[in-house]
């Protein structure tokens, strides 16, 4: 489904058509429930904002601006959702530099293909290297680090979810990049 799809799908859903907003719900709801899982890490949480996100863009659709991709509009919801949560939770500011506290991470796991046993049990330890690396970064880094590298956004589609400028973006998921490589390489 192309960008140009999701419009047609919204102009029907405001016309009443449910069928077409249930096509929208089933191409999103993978990337949503992605996004939220690498940055809450935890699998009901995750589905409850995917859930809550649909809802919202739902009852928001009327202010849907045709102007803007339907996905961007969509993750800016997802994105403002989560600094909420984030607030609540008043979570704490953590050093990049800082050591991590603990290491016991319960990671989601990806079924491998591979049939070779050390060739999954060697791509298993690095998933979960990088999974508890990317645990540790600050949220505002992690964020803009999955929506680039894991939802595949443009510089400029993530600057348009986070109300950021461009250059902001970059220089953050550069720094997300780093930071990473760097406890990856110390491994």
């Amino acid at each position: 489904m192309v960008p140009d799809e999701d419009r047609i799908l919204v102009r029907r859903s405001l016309k009443g058509d449910r069928s077409a907003f249930e096509l929208l719900v089933k191409k999103y709801q993978q990337p949503l429930f992605n996004y939220f899982g690498r940055l809450v890490q935890e699998r009901e949480l995750s589905l409850d904002f995917t859930q809550e996100v649909f809802l919202k863009a739902y009852a928001a659709l009327h202010t849907y601006k045709e102007k803007y991709q339907f996905s961007t509009w969509l993750f800016r919801i997802a994105s403002n959702l989560l600094i909420d949560h984030w607030r609540k939770k008043k979570l704490p500011l953590v050093s990049i530099d800082a050591e991590p506290e603990d290491d016991e991470h319960l990671q989601p796991q990806l079924p491998d293909l591979e049939p070779s046993v050390s060739d999954n049990y060697e791509k298993k330890e690095m998933m979960e290297w990088i999974e508890q690396a990317l645990s540790q970064l600050p949220e505002t880094l992690r964020e803009l680090f999955v929506l680039r590298h894991m939802n595949d956004f443009s510089y400029e589609e993530i600057a348009d979810i986070k109300h950021l400028p461009v250059g902001t973006v970059k220089n953050r998921v550069f720094q997300a990049r780093e930071w990473l490589r760097s406890r990856l390489e110390e491994r």
